[in-house]
């Protein structure tokens, strides 16, 4: 090549002969090159990816030469003929383009220059920051030319096509498209090292200048602590030196407020913010986006909020936009023509710097405004499932925008722990990406277990340390945790990865140990018991309806202890959750309880699941959101008791006792700000239970007599596994016991807990006392992980975190140390948030009905409900809709939203309008069926 010449049959031969293995037996740097071919498109998966567990690839040559076409590049119906017409090139290669071979010539003779660089980062790992950026170039540049029309003045022989355009007519000549894509490449890779000097900051925000009001003082301590250190480590050579930063502030103590400070005192000159505010539901991404407009004083112009559809914005602000839709390029005749940023952006339109031209093509002004704005804005809030893109794309572009904000901001992920054991091994692929590209990471929240703090750690440190190797930035990793108590600040110097992690852990562990002193010394707000499920072991086939009306019998009893009374009717009320399981039983006790003999007592019901239609779902959370406030003084009348729906209920019962109730799924545990005055918990996790005792007095002081909390013995898999069995007992159990903890939860098969009992499994007594997070953040010296709840979580946390000397693409480490990130195996084998078996569809207003909807590619709607065999629920009784505590309806809902738009129609067709933008809904499709209510949302039929 670096002749200019090329021996087509040579070459020809060679593939015929060797194509099984064609990156086996490489030079190094010819190995980084067919990888980067290889890869440019699609990182090489499995059709069977566990079967790699446990195989250690510590190696680039050990890993490439395992990849065959099989890994994701060969058409599966392909037969022999056509298999073998793939290696036949009747019109030639490229050897007759002067232009390519000019360029291929260019380059190669200047790779071959750089060998020495070269193997210096593959000896100290530095080469894999190389790749990412060569990678990213790569596809930026094939994206950008993709878009453009064919150059007229290209002169060439070759016949040859790279691609095709939307009509299918040939587009771009082959070494047309390899040149142009190359020039494009490098001009982007010119421009990558400006991200971190040129993109915007906001400056002087005076809230965050301003010392924090009384009760927050830790806020500004924190910040001192983090200053004075940086004062300290200031001559260091004016290198870099990484930060990672642990936030363990109980709720309401301003961590939100606390993590923008504290990113303000990180950044360079101690007085600008630059980063990305991670979170976990795409509903809080714009409530988070109005609470830093509004409290911390950004500007429109300094924060874009990526929000994840139209819809949910219009939801959220009830206002008109324009309703079209982005073209799909699923049938056009260039993958490298898919959309970069399909989400809908919240932002303000201003000036952005001019480097970022290169990488968007011109002819499409709007998409290319969105993504500069995406890249440009100094503060950008949105889901972690967009920024996570940046590790978990498996094919396509969608991880490039992701990357390159990374290359600029600091990353700060909230509410850390509200994820599994899979997704924080998602997670941490991403913390690593960040410490690889120079930049800071604070995880948040008031309940990490040790393992997700040390493991995060270890991804953080092992990225930083290749970054030094590629920017000669110090190896030194500065962390400090902090919380409403204090805060601490401490230098790990560069050791090998167990070392440091031990250096980590034993500062860690001595600031938790500080953390659960304070947390004992706070006023107890919340007290457990456990209710006992005699009954229902014995009911054996009955077990369930035993099991629901415990679960009745013990809320009118928490109800009796945890009230208000309304000064206007006299009547006992009260706000309460019982959290089940999945979505199944959360639909079947609603049912119950609506049905069941509540004496003299009212009872007014909502089922709260995910599988429920967009618009309904937003109406719910709208009304919980603006009921369970709860932020009023001991004594004090609740707002809650003057919302319209809540008063009409007090109004028209005659009982005496009011209990307004939510049985919730797991939804209600991440994210939601809600404060009740009870609940009631199926167990799945130690977990679980503490993310669902936060909800309970969330925002109100005071101490408790009473438990406010229960938790039942068993979970209903373990009653339902139980009734199975011909004799219970513990032996019994531990012979042919079934994992209960889980879907939710951490048990499995290697990690079984010996007993489903609650009453083994938790510490009944403290729970008694108080229950908090203690258990949670404090690990244990020696831990019992089949005997205790928490000490399982503990266990497989640890397992999947901080198992470093683990090999193969099933831990988080072999991300960190093997070379499995040369493939999409690790993301095949811990998928972040693994719903692959859900689809949307789309309640359609049709003809006066609604009608369940597929999307094509197209942007067609096509009936789908026979097809899935969706039923309408059957309709509810007269006692039973006076038990609604919100009833919903879908038709009345439409009908509301065509009085906030300006748009001239027939209703009927104005609400089909309506039904495709805010109708979406989440299906999976089973055997049994399903069934729709607009009450309780979609769920299987039973049997």
């Amino acid at each position: 090549m670096v002749s200019g010449e090329l021996n087509e049959q040579a070459l020809t031969q060679t593939v015929i002969t060797n194509n099984s293995k064609p990156l086996d037996n490489l030079p190094p740097i010819a190995q980084l090159v067919g990888w980067l071919i290889l890869s440019h498109h699609r990182l090489p998966y499995r059709a069977e990816p566990k079967l790699d567990a446990n195989q250690g690839k510590e190696s680039i040559d050990k890993l490439l030469k395992g990849i065959t076409a099989t890994w994701g590049y060969q058409n599966k119906n392909d037969d022999e003929k056509r298999l073998k017409a793939c290696f036949e090139f009747p019109e030639g290669l490229l050897s007759q383009s002067k232009p390519w071979l000019k360029q291929l010539q260019k380059w190669s003779a200047k790779l071959w220059q750089t060998q020495p660089q070269i193997q210096n980062l593959l000896d100290n790992g530095g080469y894999r920051v190389v790749l990412h950026h060569a990678r990213l170039s790569i596809m930026l540049g094939d994206h950008y030319y993709s878009s453009c029309v064919a150059d007229p003045h290209w002169q060439s022989s070759i016949s040859l096509l790279a691609n095709t355009d939307k009509h299918r007519k040939p587009k771009q000549k082959l070494d047309e498209h390899l040149v142009r894509v190359s020039e494009q490449a490098l001009k982007i890779s010119q421009t990558l090292s400006r991200f971190s000097t040129d993109m915007a900051v906001a400056y002087d925000i005076k809230n965050l200048k301003q010392k924090s009001p009384k009760g927050y003082e830790w806020q500004d301590k924190a910040v001192e602590k983090i200053s004075q250190f940086k004062i300290q480590t200031q001559n260091q050579g004016g290198k870099n030196h990484g930060w990672f930063i642990v936030n363990m502030a109980s709720t309401g103590c301003g961590k939100t407020i606390a993590n923008a400070k504290i990113m303000r005192a990180l950044s360079g000159d101690g007085d600008s913010l630059r980063f990305i505010l991670a979170l976990g539901l795409r509903t809080l991404t714009l409530q988070t986006g109005d609470e830093y407009k509004h409290r911390i004083g950004l500007s429109p112009d300094e924060l874009a909020v990526l929000i994840g559809s139209a819809a949910v914005k219009e939801l959220h602000e009830q206002s008109k936009q324009n309703n079209e839709e982005l073209p799909s390029y699923a049938e056009s005749g260039s993958e490298s023509l898919e959309t970069l940023l399909a989400e809908e952006l919240d932002y303000d339109d201003s000036p952005t710097a001019d480097f970022l031209d290169v990488l968007f093509p011109k002819h499409d002004r709007i998409l290319a405004d969105k993504n500069k704005a995406f890249l440009y804005k100094p503060v950008l809030a949105c889901t972690i499932d967009h920024i996570i893109a940046a590790t978990e794309t498996l094919r396509g572009g969608k991880y490039m925008l992701p990357c390159l904000r990374l290359l600029s901001s600091d990353l700060v992920i909230d509410e850390v722990d509200d994820f599994d054991g899979k997704d924080l091994i998602a997670i941490g692929r991403l913390i690593h990406l960040a410490g690889m590209l120079g930049r800071k990471v604070m995880i948040s929240s008031a309940t990490i277990p040790p393992a997700v703090a040390e493991g995060f750690f270890n991804a953080y440190q092992a990225g930083w340390t290749l970054h030094s190797h590629f920017r000669d930035a110090l190896p030194l990793v500065a962390c400090a945790w902090v919380d409403e108590f204090g805060s601490q600040v401490q230098a790990l110097d560069y050791h090998d990865t167990a070392t440091r992690c031990q250096n980590y852990r034993t500062v860690h562990q001595a600031f938790i140990a500080k953390r659960v002193i304070h947390l004992q010394k706070q006023p107890v707000k919340r007290k457990a018991m456990i209710v006992r499920c005699d009954e229902a072991l014995a009911a054996k086939k009955d077990f369930q309806s035993v099991y629901f009306e415990s679960i009745k019998q013990t809320a009118m009893g928490l109800h009796q202890h945890h009230h208000t009374v309304d000064k206007t009717t006299g009547k006992r009320v009260s706000f309460g959750v019982i959290r089940v399981a999945n979505i199944p039983p959360c639909v079947e006790l609603s049912q119950f309880l609506l049905q069941a003999d509540w004496g003299a007592t009212a009872p007014k019901i909502m089922a709260y699941h995910s599988r429920q239609v967009l618009l309904l779902r937003h109406q719910q959370e709208a009304h919980l959101g603006a009921v369970l406030k709860r932020k009023e003084q001991n004594g004090a009348m609740p707002d809650a008791f003057n919302h319209a729906i809540v008063r009409a209920h007090l109004q028209n019962t005659t009982a005496q006792d009011v209990l307004f109730i939510v049985v919730a799924t797991p939804v209600e545990e991440v994210g939601r700000d809600h404060d009740f005055d009870w609940a009631i918990i199926e167990p799945s996790s130690y977990r679980s239970i503490i993310q669902l005792a936060g909800r309970v007095r969330r925002h109100r002081g005071g101490v408790i007599e009473h438990a406010n909390i229960a938790i039942m013995q068993y979970n209903l898999r373990a009653l339902r596994h139980i009734a199975t069995l011909k004799d219970y007992t513990p032996a019994n159990w531990q012979r042919n016991g079934i994992p209960v903890f889980y879907r939710p939860g951490y048990e499995v098969k290697s990690l079984k807990l010996v007993t489903p009992d609650v009453c083994q499994l938790l510490d009944e007594a403290a729970l008694n006392a108080a229950i908090n997070a203690i258990p949670r953040i404090q690990q244990p010296d020696i831990i019992r992980p089949n005997q205790q709840l928490a000490d399982l979580e503990h266990q497989a946390l640890n397992n999947s975190l901080t198992h470093y000397q683990s090999k193969g693409p099933q831990g988080l480490q072999a991300w960190l140390s093997e070379c499995w990130w040369l493939t999409a195996v690790p993301q095949q084998i811990n998928r972040f948030r693994d719903s692959s078996q859900d689809t949307t569809l789309y309640l359609l207003w049709q003809d006066g009905k609604p009608v369940f909807c597929d999307r094509t590619e197209r942007g067609d709607f096509v009936p789908f409900g026979d097809r899935a065999n969706i039923k309408p629920a059957p309709p509810l009784s007269a006692v039973e809709q006076s038990r609604l505590w919100l009833t919903r309806d879908y038709e009345a809902a439409l009908r509301e939203q065509l009085q906030n738009t300006e748009e001239e129609g027939e209703d009927d067709a104005l609400m089909m309008k309506k039904s495709k933008r805010y109708g979406e809904i989440t299906f999976r499709e089973e055997n049994r069926g399903w069934v729709y209510s607009d009450q309780f949302g979609l769920f299987l039929r039973k049997g």
